[in-house]
C-alpha cells in the first residue's frame, strides 16, 4: 500500500493542467485567521484543518476525486511547473503559521494530537522544499499523471462513469493532458538542466509503458472500456454522442499526447539521464537522501550515523531469518546448501500455479481462511470489503507483486487487492498467506479501511499517514498468520520467512544504494544471495528501491516496534492484556508517528492497570 501524504504527493502531485494553473496562479489566497488562543481553540484547529484539505483539494483534483469529492472531476493539475509548486509552498506555509499560534492549553488530547500532527505534517514539508522533486515527475515505477489517467480513463479506479454527465466530465479532463505533456517535458528538460534526472538504467523501461497506452484500434484502448459499459437503457442518441467523443478524444488527443511523450523520453531524455543510481549523485543528495529517510521513518531528523545504524540492523535482520529458513529445510528434508533451496523452490513445478484466474481462485481461498480466524485478535471490523484482481497487463512488467488501493470513502468503491499475473513463477503458492496477511486482511485493507471509516476525524488524518506506521503494521500482520490458524504447512512458514526476508533485504540495499555506493547489479546479486526470489520480482524491486528512496525502509522499521510497543505491554499488563484491545488501541486513531504512539499507549497500559 502507499500511504496517501507521501505516496500520493509523489503520484499524484506530480500531475498537471493549464486550466488549473492559472487558476491557482491567479486566485487571491484564501484568508486564514490567526487569532490568540482561546476558549474556542478547538473550533479554531477544526476549522483551520478542514479549510487546509478543501484547499489540498482545489489544487489537486485527481487527489480529490480518490477521495469521492467530485467537484473537480473534469480539471487536472499541472503540478510540475514552478508556478504550482509555489502555490503549494504559499499554501503549506499559511496553515502551518495559522496552527502553530493556536495555543495546545485550549485542546482536548485527541486535538492536541490532530495539532502536533498537522504541524509534524506540514513542518516536513516545508523542510523538503529546498530539494528539486519536480524535475522528476514520473519513472517507470512511479507512473505519475501518465498512468494515473489510464487508471482513471478505464473505469477501474476512482473516476465515474455512472452518468452520461460522468462521461463529459472525464473527456474534459482527459483533453488537458496534453497541456501536462507539454509541461512535463518542458520540466524534465529543466532537470536536465540541472543534472536533476531519472537514472538511465530504469527509465528506459517508462517508454515500454507509454508506448503500450498507445493502440492501433481505437475499441482496444483501456480508454475505451467504459463505452463499452454504458447502460442500454440510456438513450440511443446519448450512447452515440458520447461514443463518438470519447473515440475522438483517444484518436485525436490521448494517443497523439502519450506518443509525443513517449518521443521525447525515447529520443531526447534518455539519452541525457545519468548513469548513476544513489540518491547521493544528485545535487545535494545526502542531505535529500537524510530527509527522506526521515519522511518515510517518522523520526524528524537523520544523521548518516542512522543511515548507518539502520544498514546494519538490516544485516542483523538477514541474519537472523536466515537460520529460520534452514530450520524450515531440515523440517522438509531437503538435502544440500540454502543456495540449493533457493533453487528447488524456483524450480519445483508443484510451487506455482499455471494459469492466472488459478492464482486468484488461490488467493479467494486464502480471504475465506483468514476471515474466519480474525475475531480471535481483532475486536472491530470495517465495514468496506475488498475484492482481488490482477494487475493491468499494460503495467505489470514493472509493477512490484501486488499492491493495494482503498476503497471509496462513500462506499461505492471496495479496496483492491491486485495481484500481479505477469509471470508465475514469481507468484509461489507458499506465499499466498503472508502477501494476504500484508495486502488485505489484517494488514492494509483493514488497517486502512478502518482509518477511512473514523468520521470524527479532520479528513488530513482520515486519509492521511506515514509509511512506517501503515508498512509496518501490514508487515505485523503477516506475523499473526499461525495466531490465525494459518502457516500449517512448513513451506507456508517458509513464505513468511521468504517476505520477511525482503522486508529486511530493503535496510540494506536501500541504505547500501544511496548511502553506501552500492551499484544496481551488486544490490541485485545481495537478493540473489539471500532469498528464492523470482530474478524478474528483484530486478523490479531494486529499480523500485533506486527511483523511490528511503519509501521501503518504512516497513521494517514499522514492524521492529510494533513487535517491540506489543512485547512491551504484555509484559507491563500481564494477566490484563488482551491482544484484541491491544489492536484496537494501535488502530482506532488512524495513523500515528511512533513516537506520538506510544506516548498514547502508554497512557492506555496505566488506565488499564
Amino acid at each position: 500500500m502507499k500511504t496517501f501524504p507521501m505516496r500520493w504527493r509523489v503520484r499524484f502531485l506530480a500531475l498537471g493542467a493549464a486550466a488549473l494553473l492559472c487558476a491557482c496562479a491567479t486566485a487571491p489566497a484564501r484568508q486564514v485567521a490567526v487569532p490568540a488562543a482561546s476558549p474556542a481553540a478547538a473550533g479554531l484547529l477544526s476549522q483551520l484543518v478542514e479549510s487546509y484539505f478543501d484547499d489540498l483539494l482545489a489544487l489537486n483534483p485527481t487527489i480529490a476525486t480518490a477521495y469521492s469529492e467530485y467537484r473537480y472531476d473534469d480539471r487536472l493539475e499541472m503540478s510540475t511547473t514552478a508556478e504550482y509548486e509555489a502555490a503549494m509552498t504559499a499554501l503549506t506555509r499559511r496553515y502551518l503559521a495559522a496552527v502553530e499560534s493556536i495555543d495546545p492549553a485550549g485542546l482536548s488530547e485527541q486535538d492536541r494530537l490532530t495539532r502536533d500532527m498537522f504541524l509534524h505534517d506540514r513542518g516536513m514539508e516545508v523542510a523538503g522544499e529546498r530539494f528539486p522533486s519536480r524535475l522528476m515527475p514520473f519513472d517507470q515505477f512511479n507512473g505519475g499523471m501518465p498512468e494515473l489517467l489510464v487508471l482513471y480513463g478505464s473505469g477501474e479506479s476512482a473516476q465515474p462513469f455512472a452518468t452520461p454527465a460522468d462521461y463529459d466530465r472525464w473527456i474534459r479532463r482527459a483533453s488537458q493532458f496534453p497541456a501536462w505533456v507539454d509541461a512535463a517535458i518542458a520540466t524534465l528538460r529543466e532537470g536536465i538542466g540541472q543534472g536533476v534526472t531519472v537514472p538511465r538504467v530504469t527509465m528506459v523501461k517508462a517508454v515500454s509503458i507509454l508506448d503500450q497506452v498507445i493502440t492501433p484500434r481505437t475499441e482496444d484502448s483501456l480508454f475505451y472500456l467504459p463505452v463499452t459499459r454504458m447502460p442500454k437503457t440510456w438513450p440511443a442518441p446519448e450512447r452515440e454522442r458520447l461514443r463518438l467523443e470519447m473515440k475522438a478524444l483517444i484518436e485525436q488527443t490521448l494517443n497523439p499526447a502519450y506518443a509525443s511523450l513517449r518521443d521525447f523520453v525515447r529520443d531526447e531524455y534518455l539519452p541525457a539521464c545519468r548513469t548513476t543510481v544513489g540518491w547521493s549523485a544528485l545535487p545535494d543528495g545526502a542531505a535529500w537522501y537524510a530527509h527522506i529517510v526521515a519522511q518515510y521513518t517518522t523520526e524528524d531528523s537523520l544523521s548518516a550515523g542512522d543511515v548507518e545504524a539502520i544498514h546494519r540492523t538490516g544485516l542483523a535482520e538477514v541474519a537472523r531469518i536466515r537460520a529460520g529458513m534452514e530450520e524450515v529445510m531440515r523440517q522438509v528434508g531437503f538435502q544440500g546448501s540454502l543456495q540449493d533451496f533457493f533453487r528447488y523452490v524456483k524450480e519445483e513445478p508443484s510451487f506455482y500455479y499455471e494459469q492466472p484466474q488459478e492464482l486468484i481462485d488461490g488467493y479467494e481461498d486464502v480471504r475465506r481462511r483468514i476471515n474466519a480466524g480474525l475475531p480471535r485478535l481483532f475486536s472491530h471490523f470495517p465495514r468496506a470489503d475488498y475484492v482481488v484482481k490482477a494487475i493491468e497487463a499494460f503495467r505489470a512488467e514493472s509493477a512490484a507483486g501486488a499492491e493495494y488501493r482503498p476503497p471509496a470513502p462513500d462506499g461505492s468503491r471496495p479496496g483492491t487487492f491486485y495481484v500481479n499475473t505477469f509471470n508465475l513463477r514469481a507468484q509461489p503458492r507458499f506465499g499466498m498467506e503472508t502477501l494476504s496477511l500484508h495486502e488485505a486482511s489484517p494488514g492494509h485493507h483493514f488497517q486502512g479501511s478502518l482509518q477511512m471509516e473514523l468520521t470524527g476525524l479532520p479528513r488530513f488524518r482520515r486519509f492521511g499517514g506515514y509509511v512506517a506506521y501503515t508498512e509496518g503494521w501490514a508487515l505485523y500482520s503477516e506475523s499473526l498468520g499461525r495466531e490465525l490458524g494459518l502457516f500449517q504447512d512448513p513451506m507456508a512458514w517458509y513464505g513468511r520467512l521468504s517476505d520477511e526476508m525482503l522486508r529486511a533485504m530493503r535496510l540494506v540495499v536501500d541504505t547500501g544504494l544511496h548511502a553506501g555506493g552500492w551499484s544496481r547489479e551488486q544490490a541485485i546479486q545481495y537478493m540473489k544471495d539471500n532469498s528464492s526470489m523470482a530474478e524478474s520480482d528483484i530486478v523490479a524491486e531494486v529499480e523500485r528501491y533506486i527511483v523511490y528512496p528511503g519509501q521501503a525502509l518504512g516497513y521494517k522499521i514499522g514492524d521492529l516496534r510494533l513487535q517491540g510497543l506489543r512485547r512491551k505491554y504484555q509484559a507491563l499488563l500481564g494477566e490484563r492484556f488482551d491482544v484484541r484491545d491491544y489492536h484496537w488501541q494501535v488502530l482506532k486513531d488512524g495513523q500515528l508517528p511512533f513516537d506520538v504512539l506510544e506516548a498514547k499507549l502508554d497512557r492506555w497500559a496505566a488506565a488499564s492497570r
